[in-house]
This record gives C-alpha cells, sequence and structure tokens, in this order.
C-alpha cells in the first residue's frame, strides 16, 4: 500500500471511529465511507460493495460492518509442526 493509500485508509477509518457511537442502533449494517464522508448505509455487504462502485468506480472507498464493541482478533505466531515439515 502506498503512503497517500494508508493516508486515505486512516481518514476514511478515523470517520468511521468519530460517527461509530451514533450508529449504535445500525449495528450489523454496513457503512460506505469515501474519504471523510458518510456516501450511505446498507444491510449486506454486497449492496455497500455494489453501491460504492457505481457512487465512485475504482477509486478507493471504505466497506466496514458497524459493530459498537468491535471483536478481539487472536492472530498466534506459533507454528504447527506438521506444517513446517511440509515446506521442507
Amino acid at each position: 500500500m502506498t503512503n497517500k493509500g494508508g493516508k486515505r485508509l486512516a481518514r476514511e477509518l478515523s470517520a468511521y471511529k468519530a460517527n461509530l457511537a451514533s450508529w449504535s442502533a445500525k449495528q450489523g449494517e454496513y457503512v460506505l465511507i469515501k474519504e471523510e464522508e458518510v456516501a450511505g448505509f446498507f444491510s449486506s455487504y454486497d449492496d455497500a460493495l455494489k453501491s460504492g462502485y457505481e457512487k465512485f468506480g475504482l477509486q478507493p472507498f471504505l466497506v466496514k460492518q458497524i459493530n459498537v464493541i468491535e471483536q478481539a482478533q487472536f492472530i498466534s505466531r506459533s507454528v504447527d509442526p506438521c506444517l513446517t515439515s511440509l515446506s521442507k
């Protein structure tokens, strides 16, 4: 990702976080954000993505499910010994 793309994503995620508390009634829906602009809410990821492509073409935009309480993601660095033997 280029630095410009990283900054754009940071602005979109910042807009998401700034509005999240006011979106509690929209829990589970998907929001479409282009830079700092909220471009709509959708009941499915596919509908939000389709609308994003219709509105913005191939320009970058963010589609994110509204989760007032984000699920923590656990990623282990441990490696299964069976998988390491396959790579040899």
